[in-house]
């Protein structure tokens, strides 16, 4: 090869590696480290970490349980026919099933906050995206979060705005859409959302702007609601600013058109649609006035009925529905207020500043209370008068002695059976015998008056202490005590001595009303009860019930039925409920009482359908150093004496002549009674002890055995004998003492009692 051939080959060799050398110069700097394959390799790379991150993360985190703030609930009480008297609770919610809320309004959540919640999987990858970068750069909240993410951040997590917490909703919010249905997942959805006016749930959200339960929202209503969730302070109608106005408004119909568009509502449905404006905000239901009283009532007699403590009944839940009748309860407050407070005068007046005032109002055939009256309301007087046991029920306990004596078939000492026309010595603290024996006990009458020999019938009307001591022992104490609680009584306080005759033991009015609706339902036991019904989450929950058995004869219960209408057309309730205008010939039968040193009164009584018991109680007032103890209610609205006649039986006559069906006629089996054949001396010619009382004890205080007036020691020659009807038959000599006898004696052996036709 020559000079100039290796030249030639040295230039092209140089040219190569000058070509190469450029080549290398273009590559240096970033280019060296990001080519498409790196960029390709390392986002796949990301993706498998952050795929295997997930992994782990959804291995690790488990769906909790339930946040307890949004597990919370409050109890709402409703009366009869559904309106809602009071929400009690921390929390104003009270949880829903799904199959209450109708489905287009189930339709009006999916269209305003996720339209594709019934096919996606729980999540909303984009949206949750752009929520975890709006958190991270500080731009606020979220948005585009599916229902079900709403869901577990309601129930299961809490509202902070974190990445941690973010993530965890993320993989909460999978879990919980393969483990619940879509139903489960809306429901909890709703009924743990926050809506405005202090209402979370739908329900409480339905009462709060439209005053209905869910179920009967309408669509106009539900997209509303739906609306809300957006920004409930802001498009509530009540208190929005006209731009939050406008604000709803469009949100509302955003909602609707997305029904249309995912065929939910029809194009020509949705053209006839018209914004629903909600109800003006309102303080919340609460408990004023009687309502105290009577959600006291009614929740302890729910603890009781379904034996649970207070701090679960507490935890909320529950729907009780009470069984007052509101027409009732008013006119059982007017009542009160215009026969008894408006006649008194607490502030200046100390005896008047002693009364408080419990009634209780009962149907006998079914045991619902009806209406109820606890005392001046709850802030002011927490102890509720209709319930309290405290107080004495006095005389009207001696029909239940009665009740004892004719279901027992009980005689007096000497044998003769006990009915209505049986004589009885009531003069003035005759000591009570058994078995030619003093028992030790002689009490006195009211106003220690003498009334010598008098039936039964007479005894009742005019409440003859004497009389009773001695019917007490002779049917025996046990006997009597077994009654009184087969009856309805508390047994706790029934203890078999003499002293009890006088109804010496604790009542409430709610009690009395029971007793005598069992008397009223012909010896059917009836327990008065408050609570129509309970619910829990929708669900009904079985309470006992209100009718119980035969728990004394019907001839029994008629019987004294039957004796208890001469206390009103003959005895101590005659001038406050026989003489009372509104009567309009409605039959009645009641019992007065009242307690030693007029420390309570009482009337209670009943027609063929309402039972109501009214008491008065002398409670020493607030800030004074009586405060709480029991005392006189001596000198109260002007009277020398507040006894059962007196405020009780004009309240319970006005309450009742204005809640009871007219002319209603009580259907009894019995020949006792108003009814049976009595001496007929003329009324207006009393025997010696009617009108002149002795101030001294009769025969038998010494020797009770030579006694002729008393039936333990009728003379032979003159002895009392059955007449065909089942009576006793007095002695007819001219010689022997006038009894005491009802007005106007009924025929013999008739079954209708004297003197209920008004």
């Amino acid at each position: 090869m020559g000079r100039a051939d290796e030249r030639r080959a040295r230039q092209r060799g140089g040219a190569r590696r000058a070509a190469r050398g450029g080549s290398s110069t273009r590559r240096t700097g970033i280019r060296r480290f990001f080519t498409w394959k790196k960029i390709l390799g390392t986002l796949f790379g990301l993706c498998l970490l952050c795929m295997g991150a997930f992994i782990v993360l959804y291995m690790v985190i488990d769906v909790p349980e339930g946040n307890p703030d949004a597990m919370r609930q409050s109890n709402v009480y409703k009366y009869s026919d559904g309106k809602t008297m009071a929400r009690v609770g921390q929390v104003n919610r009270e949880i829903v099933d799904l199959s209450e809320v109708p489905t287009g309004v189930q339709h009006t959540f999916v269209a305003a906050e996720n339209k594709t919640f019934y096919k996606d999987k729980g999540i909303d990858l984009k949206g949750t995206a752009r929520g975890v970068i709006n958190t991270v750069t500080g731009k606020g909240k979220q948005g585009g979060s599916t229902i079900t993410q709403q869901y577990v951040k309601n129930y299961y997590l809490t509202q902070d705005q974190t990445v941690t917490r973010k993530l965890k909703e993320l993989v909460i919010s999978l879990k919980v859409d393969r483990k619940k249905s879509k139903e489960d997942i809306l429901a909890g959805y709703i009924n743990t959302s926050f809506y405005g006016r202090s209402s979370w749930g739908i329900q409480a959200a339905a009462q709060a702007y439209y005053g209905v339960d869910a179920k009967d929202l309408n669509v106009e209503q539900g997209a509303y609601l739906a609306a809300l969730l957006q920004a409930p302070n802001q498009y509530d109608w009540g208190i929005a600013s006209d731009t939050g106005k406008k604000l709803a408004v469009a949100r509302w119909n955003y909602v609707l058109d997305n029904m249309v568009d995912m065929h939910w509502l029809s194009a020509s449905d949705r053209e006839g649609m018209t914004f629903p404006k909600p109800k003006a905000p309102k303080a919340a239901a609460g408990l004023e006035g009687q309502e105290g009283y009577l959600y006291t009532a009614a929740k302890a007699e729910v603890m009781k009925d379904l034996n649970l403590t207070e701090a679960q009944f507490d935890a909320g839940g529950y729907t009780v529905t009470l069984n007052i009748d509101r027409k009732k309860q008013k006119q059982l407050e007017k009542s009160v207020r215009q026969q008894l407070t408006d006649n008194l005068n607490p502030k200046s007046k100390k005896a008047d500043s002693r009364v408080q005032a419990g009634a209780a109002s009962v149907d006998p055939k079914t045991g619902k209370v009806l209406a109820l009256y606890g005392g001046e309301g709850l802030s002011k007087h927490y102890v509720n008068n209709a319930t309290r046991t405290d107080y004495q029920p006095a005389s009207t306990f001696k029909p239940l002695i009665l009740a004892a004596a004719l279901e027992n078939n009980a005689t007096t000492q000497t044998g003769q059976s006990i009915k209505a026309s049986t004589i009885y010595d009531g003069t003035n603290k005759r000591p009570v015998v058994s078995d030619g024996q003093k028992v030790g006990f002689a009490p006195p009458n009211e106003d220690d008056h003498s009334y010598g020999p008098v039936t039964v019938q007479t005894a009742m009307n005019k409440s003859i202490n004497s009389v009773f001591a001695q019917m007490g022992v002779d049917v025996g104490m046990d006997q009597v005590m077994a009654t009184a609680k087969k009856l309805g009584m508390d047994d706790a306080d029934l203890k078999p001595y003499p002293a009890q005759t006088l109804g010496t033991m604790g009542a409430s009015p709610m009690e009395m009303a029971g007793v005598y609706a069992t008397l009223d339902n012909h010896g059917k036991q009836v327990t008065p009860q408050i609570v129509k019904s309970v619910s829990k989450q929708g669900q009904d929950v079985p309470l006992p019930d209100a009718i119980g058995n035969q728990v004394i004869s019907r001839g029994a219960a008629d019987s004294v039925t039957s004796v208890l209408t001469g206390v009103v057309d003959d005895g101590t309730a005659k001038v406050s409920v026989r003489d009372n205008p509104a009567r309009d010939g409605q039959q009645v039968a009641g019992k007065t009482g009242t307690s030693d040193d007029n420390k309570s009164a009482w009337f209670t009584g009943y027609t063929p359908d309402l039972v109501t018991s009214v008491g008065l109680f002398g409670e020493g007032a607030l800030k004074t150093s009586e405060a709480g103890a029991h005392v006189s209610m001596k000198g109260a609205g002007g009277l020398p004496r507040v006894d059962g006649g007196s405020f009780p039986a004009r309240i319970w006559a006005q309450y009742t002549f204005n809640s009871s069906a007219s002319n209603g006629e009580f259907d009894l089996d019995t020949d006792m009674g108003a009814a049976v054949e009595v001496p007929s001396t003329p009324q207006d010619t009393p025997s010696a002890p009617e009108s002149t009382p002795q101030d001294t004890p009769s025969a038998p205080e010494s020797t009770p055995e030579d006694t002729p007036s008393a039936p333990e020691s009728t003379p032979e020659s003159t002895p009392p004998t059955d007449d065909p009807s089942g009576g006793v038959t007095p002695p007819t000599d001219s010689s022997s003492p006038t009894f005491g006898i009802p007005e106007k004696p009924g025929d013999s052996g008739s079954n209708k009692p004297r003197g209920l036709t008004g």
